[in-house]
């Protein structure tokens, strides 16, 4: 067992006992953070949102010169609502060489061992610099995330240069990651006697018009050859995940809501599958107004877009990580990040980091001790690799 192990489990413990929930207020964890980088003498700085109730954190062990590692994670953590829990989910249980709580691996666990390391950076003869980078609202949308990239790259005179986002991947480095939007669609038409079908403006009827569209484009994406074999699957997906409408089989609907999502590979852009929808939205919103004049189309963002991420094999980063892990496989993944932000910030990126992803946003989520260790091996060999 790795010897800092122990402070990490004790850190761990304090962490996930903060049910902090995307879209809440993060101070309580966040205060406890800044109580431990006071204890060992680190200036922090914080980047706080509008209202002054949340704030990602960013600060520097080491040298002001260029070259610098940003370690990056969330503080938020998803609901607890519904789920069959065994135990108390903001309480750290160790059982069968696993620790049990809600964010002990997705990815409460990576900050714990970043703060575990401490000692072990501010030790070390460091000639390049590690940052810590500690964010909110990831689980609902990675919304900080752009901008506690670009805070990092402003406020410090020299660049760094590389991160590491520590979602959980075995401990595997993770080159690629497809980007998101979440959107939803409202059509409004015109309410009457089903049997007035031809006469009227179904919501209903439209919307599945505009359903089938995005099914199409995403057959049209994967016959032209957008794919990148590098993820599973190998294209970009549009799937549509909720939708109401309507009051009784003989009744014309006049509203229709759905909510959907476009998971891009980094070959395609959110904004052009977007702006084409669109497009065809309002084509198709003219000819409606024929028939019914108070037609309506109307599309929103649910959440910002998120990034891909798409670091080539060649990256000064690959063999960084691969050294410092000891882990030359290289793999994507399907779920979204704020490596892409990190990355369009200008960081080259990679994730790495404790756990298995399988077991999160679930009951019972779990992180294995020896993969903390592996962590905490990989941040130790991260010292001595910029002590050289």
């Amino acid at each position: 067992m790795h010897i800092s192990y122990p402070i990490t489990k004790e850190i761990l413990t304090h962490l996930v006992s903060f049910d902090v929930l995307g879209g809440q207020s993060n101070l309580p964890i966040l205060n406890y953070i800044i109580s431990i980088l006071k204890d060992h003498d680190i200036p922090y700085h914080l980047v706080p949102n509008l209202q002054g109730d949340k704030a990602s954190l960013h600060c520097r062990i080491g040298p002001d010169v260029d070259g610098g590692l940003v370690l990056s994670g969330h503080m938020d953590v998803v609901p607890v609502s519904g789920q069959n829990w065994k135990t108390e989910p903001f309480e750290l249980i160790e059982n069968d060489e696993k620790l049990y709580a809600r964010g002990s691996c997705d990815m409460k666990g990576f900050l714990a061992c970043c703060l575990a390391s401490i000692a072990t950076f501010k030790n070390a003869p460091l000639k390049r610099p590690i940052y810590f980078a500690f964010s909110y609202d990831e689980e609902i949308g990675c919304l900080a995330g752009d901008e506690l990239a670009e805070a990092i790259m402003s406020h410090y005179s020299e660049k760094p240069e590389f991160a590491i986002i520590g979602e959980p991947s075995m401990m595997q480095p993770v080159i690629g990651q497809k980007g998101i939007c979440v959107l939803s669609t409202t059509v409004h038409g015109s309410a009457g006697h089903s049997s007035r079908i031809k006469q009227e403006v179904s919501a209903i009827h439209v919307a599945s018009k505009l359903i089938q569209w995005l099914d199409q484009k995403m057959d049209h994406l994967i016959s032209i050859g957008k794919t990148n074999h590098r993820f599973i699957p190998p294209h970009s997906s549009l799937h549509v995940g909720i939708i109401q409408g309507g009051i009784a089989p003989n009744v014309i609907a006049d509203k229709c809501i759905f909510f959907w999502d476009v998971r891009v590979i980094p070959e395609d852009s959110v904004q052009e599958i977007i702006q084409e929808f669109r497009s065809y939205c309002a084509t198709l919103e003219q000819d409606l107004r024929l028939k019914f004049e108070g037609a309506r189309i109307i599309t929103e963002i649910d959440h910002p877009p998120v990034p891909p991420l798409g670091t080539l094999e060649d990256s000064d980063i690959v063999p960084l990580i691969q050294k410092i892990t000891g882990n030359t496989q290289l793999t994507t993944v399907a779920y979204a990040a704020e490596a892409g932000q990190f990355s369009n910030a200008g960081f080259k990126t990679v994730i790495c980091g404790p756990g298995n992803i399988a077991q999160a946003h679930r009951a019972n989520e779990y992180v294995e001790i020896n993969q903390l260790c592996e962590c905490l091996s990989m941040l130790e060999n991260l010292a001595e690799e910029f002590s050289t």
